[in-house]
């Protein structure tokens, strides 16, 4: 399937990034290539194959055959059970209430949501350019440096190691008035606004982004619903219901093999009424895909809903941000006791921030714990040297109130 996929992306002419974690990429790439497979799938059928075959009266040469084939598919065909009669002419609206106008717009649909779901990553990255963090850039060079001799591993670090801290520097408001450092303390502690000054501002398009995946995901369920007509958003409680019953499973009022189809054919003095029986044989493929899209919808929606719900408990609360980093530097050795660790509470709500942690947090989803390891302890490397450089200039200029500077 990966190596399928692949290929749409690749004639599609589609970068893969590493800006997003593997649910993102289970939305916009994944379901966006299973939707392409479906879309040629099914066009192959329609305009290679026979998508209709009606049965028609034994006066019928060749050439109304093919006329015939061709009305009905391009008019909407409708579906009666066999067991029940057909209304007759006068009441031809009855017909109509039955008819099936989904059939001959089944690609359309499918290249429709498959735009659907990339669209999400089309902001995100349209956005998180704004943030003056190259996130893709960042998350590339950590993903790449656990492969690399370990020479070049450690070239790459440091130079990510500056890009980054470049980064968070550029994202700094280094204004000190009150208002400012008011918005600062709303920002980091309570995680109230959001802004590229603030530091949050991957972090609430990054959560934009996924609920607008979890709105799609559901949003797709109900526009099939009304695209196909039927209760399509309980049609897989149905499918499960039929198998676990042992109901025979030979047609579906949503997606019939046999339909009717109406015409007339004008003559010289008058309209000749025809009603012709037809088989769809493009409704076997399109009953499975809708199928597995109402599955995979479902499962899509239940894991980007896990990831928004996982991601807004790391990332919101200032507790869960400062254990995460913790974490690696106690796995270097970096950090001791008393004094760094209220240095390492200000390392993270300081200097780090939202952005960074995020970064940090996207880094190891797509390389390991250790590459955020070694790139956590060269930036708290940097982040106290910098603060001793301080201390020291503020010792030797007593009478100098300097405004202290987030790093």
């Amino acid at each position: 399937m990966d190596s399928i996929i692949g290929s749409v992306g690749r004639v599609a002419n589609v970068k893969v990034r590493n800006d997003d974690d593997l649910i993102d990429r289970l939305n916009h790439f994944y379901t966006t290539g299973i939707l392409i497979i479906f879309t040629v799938v099914v066009s192959a059928r329609q305009y290679v194959g026979d998508p209709i075959r009606c049965w028609c009266p034994a006066e019928f040469p060749g050439t109304h055959v093919d006329y015939t084939n061709n009305i009905c598919w391009i008019s909407n065909t409708y579906y009666i059970p066999l067991d029940e009669m057909v209304p007759p002419q006068h009441q031809l609206h009855l017909r109509r209430e039955k008819e099936l106008n989904y059939y001959q717009w089944v690609p359309v649909m499918l290249l429709i949501q498959a735009l659907m779901f990339y669209i999400p990553c089309i902001i995100w990255r349209i956005l998180n350019g704004q943030s003056g963090i190259n996130v893709d850039r960042i998350v590339s060079l950590g993903s790449n440096a656990q492969f690399e001799s370990p020479e070049t591993r450690v070239r790459t670090i440091k130079y990510l190691v500056k890009h980054v801290d470049r980064c968070l520097s550029n994202q700094r408001d280094s204004r000190g008035t009150c208002c400012v450092q008011l918005r600062h303390i709303l920002s980091t502690k309570l995680s109230i606004l959001c802004g590229r000054r603030y530091g949050n501002f991957l972090v609430a398009i990054y959560f934009l982004m996924k609920a607008l995946y979890i709105a799609n995901a559901i949003g797709q369920l109900f526009l099939l619903n009304e695209f196909l007509g039927t209760d399509f958003n309980v049609y897989g409680f149905q499918v499960i219901d039929e198998l676990v019953n042992g109901k025979e499973w030979t047609g579906s009022h949503r997606f019939p093999r046999v339909t009717l189809c109406d015409f007339q054919i004008r003559q010289v003095t008058n309209l000749q009424q025809y009603t012709v029986q037809c088989v769809l044989p493009i409704n076997l493929f399109n009953e499975k895909i809708y199928i597995f899209l109402w599955f995979w919808l479902v499962f899509v929606c239940i894991l980007s809903c896990y990831s928004l719900t996982n991601w807004m408990w790391h990332m919101v609360f200032p507790t869960t941000r400062i254990q995460y980093v913790r974490k690696f530097l106690k796995l270097m050795e970096r950090l001791g006791t008393g004094p760094d660790r209220k240095l390492a509470a200000r390392f993270v709500m300081d200097y780090l921030r939202h952005d960074g942690v995020f970064t940090l947090r996207l880094i190891g989803k797509n390389s390991s714990d250790i590459v955020v390891a070694e790139i956590v302890s060269e930036l708290w490397d940097m982040y106290r040297s910098k603060k001793c450089i301080q201390i020291r200039t503020n010792s030797q200029n007593p009478g100098h109130e300097t405004e202290e500077a987030d790093v």
